[in-house]
C-alpha cells in the first residue's frame, strides 16, 4: 500500500498559519500556477485519484497519465482482469540498447474497459511490459505495469502513449529513482515540524549540484563525496587551496 509523505504546507483559510500536507493535497495547488490546457500530466500510482483526474480534465482542459496501482485495488484489478484474459500481440513494440542494456518495451491498448472503469474521464487503459537483458551479466528481468489516460485513440496512438509512459519514467528514474535509492528517503523517520520539507528540499539541492556539473553517474559521485568532507569543498571550489576533482 502505497503512502503520502508530508512534503509540503498550505495556508489556513483565515490564518496567517500554514499546515502540512501531502503530494495528494498539493498536487492541485502546484498545477494552479502553471499554463497545462492541452498538455499531458503524468503522475505515479499516489496520484491515481479521481478529484486529480476531474481537476485536470474539466478544469483545466488537460489530459492525464496516470500509473495503476494497489491504492486503487478495484482498478488495478479490473484492468489486469482485462488483459491477462486476452490473447493478443502487442499493439506496438519497440527495442533499445543504451546503457549497457537490451530494453524491449511492449504496450497493449484497450478502449473496452472505458465506461466500465470507476473512474472519470477514461479514454483508454494499457498494459506495458518491459523486457530487460543486461549485456555484460545476461541477466534478465522484467517489468509489467498498468495505467489509465484520458487519451482517447483519436488523440494518442499505442506508440504515443507508451512514449508518454517512457517519458514519464525517465523523470521519476532522473529525480526520484536517484533520492529513494541513495538516501532511502521512503523510509526517512524525518516527520515532526518542518524537517520533512527541509531535508527534501536538500537532497534534491544536492543531486541538482552534482547534476549540473556534468557527473556521469550521479550515485557514484555521491558515494565518492561520502568519504570526505575535503573532498566536498574541493567539488564545489569553497577553498582557496581546492584541488581538481574528476566529475565523471
Amino acid at each position: 500500500m502505497l503512502h503520502p509523505k508530508k512534503v509540503g504546507t498550505l495556508p489556513v483559510n483565515g490564518s496567517n498559519k500554514e499546515k502540512q500536507t501531502n503530494e495528494i493535497k498539493i498536487a492541485i495547488p502546484l498545477l494552479d500556477a502553471i499554463e497545462i490546457r492541452g498538455k499531458t500530466i503524468s503522475a505515479d500510482a499516489l496520484l491515481t485519484q479521481r478529484n486529480l483526474a476531474n481537476y485536470l480534465v474539466e478544469q483545466r482542459g488537460a489530459h492525464y497519465h496516470f500509473t495503476v496501482k494497489g491504492n486503487q485495488k478495484n482498478l488495478l484489478e479490473d484492468i489486469e482482469f482485462h488483459f491477462d484474459n486476452i490473447d493478443e500481440k502487442p499493439d506496438f513494440t519497440t527495442t533499445d540498447f543504451d546503457h549497457g542494456r537490451i530494453e524491449t518495451r511492449n504496450i497493449w491498448i484497450t478502449t473496452d474497459l472505458n465506461e466500465y472503469l470507476n473512474f472519470p474521464h477514461v479514454g483508454q487503459a494499457f498494459r506495458v511490459e518491459r523486457n530487460t537483458i543486461d549485456k555484460k551479466s545476461g541477466k534478465e528481468s522484467r517489468e509489467v505495469a498498468y495505467g489509465i489516460t484520458s487519451k482517447k485513440p483519436t488523440h494518442a496512438t499505442p506508440s504515443q502513449v507508451l512514449q508518454d509512459n517512457r517519458k514519464h519514467w525517465a523523470i521519476e528514474n532522473s529525480c526520484h529513482y536517484i533520492i529513494d535509492w541513495n538516501y532511502d528517503e521512503d523510509r526517512s523517520r524525518i516527520r515532526t515540524g518542518h524537517g520533512p520539507e527541509n531535508i527534501t528540499r536538500l537532497r534534491r539541492f544536492a543531486v541538482s549540484i552534482i547534476k549540473s556539473r556534468k557527473a556521469n553517474n550521479v550515485s557514484q559521485k555521491m558515494r565518492q563525496l561520502n568519504k570526505s568532507i575535503r573532498l566536498v569543498f574541493d567539488y564545489l571550489k569553497m577553498t582557496k587551496n581546492s584541488q581538481i576533482v574528476s566529475v565523471t
